[in-house]
């Protein structure tokens, strides 16, 4: 009987543990910096995005302005689970070394997606400041192996008083 008692526990342990590890990161990540989860009704433009198992992503560089959101649609076309995380340099390097700890916890921030092979996932954000925003597949091995990619985001200000017309 007490064998079956722990193993009653063990999930509910688990899953505590999960919540805990990713409580470190959950909220984590410097929304000030990369911009904010975005509003599906306020998408401007779709991004799709191709994780395969030679460990890169289909759209490596991707094009943004400030205050546009995106729905990122990530879809694994290999054969084991990637993810696509957005954060900055620092934050994708410090979550990586977690994951390397604890490779089997999964994600439920609005700035990452965790996707089985052959599956689809979406990430909808708002690029809210000029500058670079990082994306990283943080599984084990992934990171390392170059699974990684830049949006550029560019300003929406012009910068001369005369918007975008030329003289």
């Amino acid at each position: 009987m007490k064998s079956k008692s722990i193993l009653i526990a063990l999930p509910a342990l688990l899953l505590s543990l999960t919540a805990m590890a990713s409580g470190t990161h959950a909220g984590g990540h410097d929304d000030e910096a990369i911009g904010k989860p975005g509003a599906a009704a306020k998408v401007t433009r779709i991004v799709l995005v191709d994780m395969t198992d030679n460990l890169r992503f289909s759209a490596a560089k991707i094009d943004a302005k400030q205050g546009e959101t995106i729905r990122f649609i990530v879809k694994n076309t290999g054969k084991v689970k990637h993810e696509m995380v957005l954060g900055t340099a620092k934050e994708l390097k410090d979550h990586y070394e977690v994951m390397k700890k604890n490779p089997e916890m999964e994600h439920a921030d609005a700035n990452m997606v965790t996707v089985a092979p052959g599956k689809t996932g979406e990430i909808i954000w708002q690029f809210t400041k000029a500058g670079t925003v990082d994306f990283a597949c943080l599984q084990p091995g992934h990171y390392d192996a170059g699974m990684k990619g830049l949006v550029n985001v560019s300003s929406n200000k012009t910068g001369d008083g005369h918007g975008a017309h030329k003289h």
